[in-house]
């Protein structure tokens, strides 16, 4: 055996699903487990794992750099937030009387507010400001025992600022523990100067915006809010089909509100996610599932907006046999919150899903919607040593005990970003 860099004992449990591909159905509760478990890792990759015994037995003789002991707390693979609006300026509290007044959030929208107001603040950002503020918001994220996150832009809405967001994105990846996957989401909203005229920006994107993005290798992913009121089905297709042409692997924001056809759209379109589904029809959830397009829910959004209304999670996973995978859905306006600890807590009060589902939904599944399933989302050899070490006995635990933070610590790339409830090696504000 070759030297081990790290070696974790004293795993009370260790729960992780299994493979490089998402969970289907009723597969979402079929979850490895393991008591006092220990994990080897060489470099960034898991070199061991199983029962402690076991992995001492295996490695009688091995040089192991260093050892570090859990302390009989959980451990899972780690957190991926699939789904997040990371990059942005400013922020919206001053909304919240207006949704508490019943204003529908649609409404804000079309009066300047919502996503036209931080379109607004992020135009006037500059990229360290923006910067500075997403690093912050990336440590609460890792403080949770997230390791892997996907950011969109589409607070810019022009060519200069969208690229302005995907490039602090990608200084985020390189400065920052947590992986941050790039999404170009251009068609975010109409911009204001182009109100009354959504063909014309829409002609923007794919003959400026779009090329420029893949030219420059900005983003993975090209993502469109198809919405009543923003854009529609036939320009959602177009800006999609467009992107998919230049290498940027199509998202789409469907039927979060009203029901117009957007998983259907995601499905006719190879999407390899389709997010929020409140209203999504069953034949949208057909033809997700024809298509092996992946469900990302977002409860927290439901939850804050006040709605009534959730996504359809237990038919998802019963009836249609989809891979559901949960985010945060972080952002300024509809939900402003890092906890996808909260997020899990809702997906069991609100979507009725059980402990096992969840977990597999923030760590397989949620890797496969940012195509990252054959890397991480599960603990096996030869996959990025990515752990969430929790001070929690058992995954039930962790929407049960709810509103604090379970995580003890992180090991991201194999190595130890969180310990203590502390991040390690910070360096100063002034060193990023």
């Amino acid at each position: 055996m070759e030297r081990i860099d790290l070696l974790l004992t004293g795993i009370g449990r260790l729960v992780t699903p299994q493979g490089s591909v998402p969970r289907y159905g009723e597969e979402m509760r079929h979850v490895l487990e393991i008591e006092h478990a220990a994990i080897a890792i060489r470099g960034d990759r898991i070199a061991l794992v199983g029962p402690q015994a076991d992995v001492l037995a295996q490695l009688n003789g091995a040089e192991i750099a260093e050892t570090l002991d859990a302390g009989g707390c959980l451990v899972t693979p780690g957190l991926v937030d699939p789904h997040t609006h990371l990059v942005h300026g400013g922020s919206r509290e001053h909304e919240l009387s207006l949704k508490r007044s019943g204003v529908p959030y649609l409404d804000i929208l079309a009066q300047g507010g919502g996503i036209l107001s931080t379109v607004k603040a992020t135009r006037a950002a500059s990229e360290r400001e923006l910067y500075d503020k997403a690093f912050k918001s990336l440590d609460i994220m890792l403080l949770n025992g997230v390791t892997t996150v996907e950011a969109k832009s589409g607070y810019g809405l022009t060519l200069d600022d969208e690229r302005k967001q995907l490039r602090v994105a990608k200084r985020l990846h390189e400065g920052h523990p947590v992986d941050v996957v790039p999404t170009f989401m251009g068609a975010h909203a109409v911009p204001a100067e182009y109100k009354g005229r959504s063909d014309e920006f829409v002609d923007l994107l794919v003959q400026e915006m779009l090329p420029e993005v893949a030219r420059e290798g900005l983003a993975e992913f090209c993502d469109v809010f198809c919405e009543h009121g923003v854009f529609t089905i036939q320009q959602s297709r177009r800006i999609l089909q467009e992107g998919k042409l230049l290498g940027l692997i199509p998202k789409i924001h469907a039927d979060e509100i009203e029901s117009l056809g957007g998983a259907e759209l995601a499905g006719e379109v190879g999407a390899i996610s389709a997010e929020h589904l409140l209203a999504a029809s069953d034949e949208g959830m057909r033809m997700l599932a024809a298509n092996g397009v992946i469900p990302v829910l977002l409860p927290g959004t439901s939850f804050n907006l006040g709605l009534k209304q959730h996504a359809r999670a237990r038919e998802m996973i019963d009836t249609f046999r989809l891979p559901v995978a949960l985010s945060t859905d972080y952002n300024p306006g509809s939900c402003p919150t890092e906890s996808i600890q909260l997020i899990m807590m809702l997906a069991s009060l609100n979507l009725r899903l059980l402990p096992e589902e969840i977990i597999t939904s923030c760590t397989i599944n949620a890797a496969a919607a940012i195509g990252r399933a054959n890397d991480i989302g599960s603990i096996e050899a030869g996959k990025r040593a990515d752990l969430t070490v929790f001070d929690a006995p058992n995954i039930a635990y962790l929407p049960y005990h709810f509103g604090i933070n379970h995580t003890f610590g992180v090991i991201k790339n194999g190595k130890v970003a969180v310990w203590d409830r502390r991040i390690e090696g910070r360096r100063s504000a002034g060193e990023r």
